[in-house]
């Protein structure tokens, strides 16, 4: 089963663009953070950046304002893989999550 959910701060503004035919595709830079100790004993986090996309048939406006930099967000949805060739043709991999859901996550207290 292809399925994962992230929960992390966006690290910049998200990116959204409408195509002709009516979709809306939203891009994030979503950051997750892990922490732990190491062996003298001190704090280390580590930040991986993962990139999201998440098509919309319509986009809810209040999504927008609330996706900006620095926002805790949820996203559920897949890994996939995909390839390019770039402007001087060389094939590229990039691996993205294509959420499913995005949703300002709750902060507990």
């Amino acid at each position: 089963m292809n399925k994962v959910q992230l929960q992390g701060f966006l690290g910049q503004d998200a990116e959204v663009r409408t195509f002709e035919s009516g979709r809306t595709l939203i891009s994030l830079r979503l950051a997750t953070n892990e922490s732990y100790k190491n062996s003298k004993g001190e704090w280390v986090t580590n930040t991986t950046w993962h990139n999201v996309a998440h098509w919309r048939t319509k986009m809810d406006e209040s999504l927008r304002e609330d996706l900006k930099k620095g926002a805790l967000i949820t996203v559920n949805g897949k890994i996939n893989t995909r390839k390019y060739t770039d402007k001087q043709g060389n094939e590229k991999y990039i691996t993205e999550v294509v959420a499913s859901k995005v949703e300002l996550a709750k902060v507990e207290a």
